[in-house]
């Protein structure tokens, strides 16, 4: 990371960031879409990808204004992630009818996600030094986390079928689902 973009996170998100990214990359195979992507390190680490964000931290291969709409064709990503991100994602829904558009068949979608009641008092307990939450903050339609089943039943909805769970850093959650 350059000095100027590692102000956009604090020692405690960097830390965090990083084990997602370590915990999520055996599970990433071919092209990837990381939605949702920040500065862009997980793409920049796992070097096959591009990474979409709705909000400007410098390093997104491409922002947007909705992610439910992206310039992408059909069938064109072997994996797609949402790393601490779908709760932050008002329009959820439509985000995940269009990851499975853009998503190959054998396609993967890998979701990290903490529970709700984690996520409020981490929120909170973070708040006075977090760059995230003083830049842009909470807006309609997200949420604190989900728990496994809301999130699995959530995605199970819009096409696709989990097929591997793994808990990491005692409340952290991957689900990995797949296009069917």
């Amino acid at each position: 990371m350059q000095k100027q973009e590692e102000k956009k996170l604090d020692s405690i998100g960097r830390l965090l960031e990083k084990n997602r990214i370590k915990n999520v990359l055996p599970f990433i195979k071919g092209r990837l879409l990381d939605i949702g992507c920040g500065m862009n390190n997980l793409v920049r680490i796992y070097g096959n990808g591009v990474g979409v964000d709705v909000f400007d931290w410098g390093r997104a291969d491409l922002v947007v204004s909705d992610t439910s709409k992206l310039p992408f064709k059909d069938n064109e990503f072997d994996t797609i992630t949402l790393l601490a991100a779908i709760n932050h994602i008002p329009n959820r829904i439509e985000v995940l009818k269009e990851c499975r558009r853009v998503l190959k068949n054998d396609g993967l979608l890998v979701i990290t996600t903490i529970p709700p009641f984690v996520s409020r008092f981490w929120h909170f307990l973070r708040s006075p030094w977090d760059l995230d939450q003083k830049e842009r903050g909470m807006a309609e339609g997200e949420v604190y986390g989900f728990n496994k089943k809301d999130l699995i039943n959530l995605v199970q909805n819009e096409g696709f079928r989990l097929v591997g769970y793994k808990r990491f850093t005692i409340v952290n959650s991957i689900s990995i689902f797949k296009k069917f």
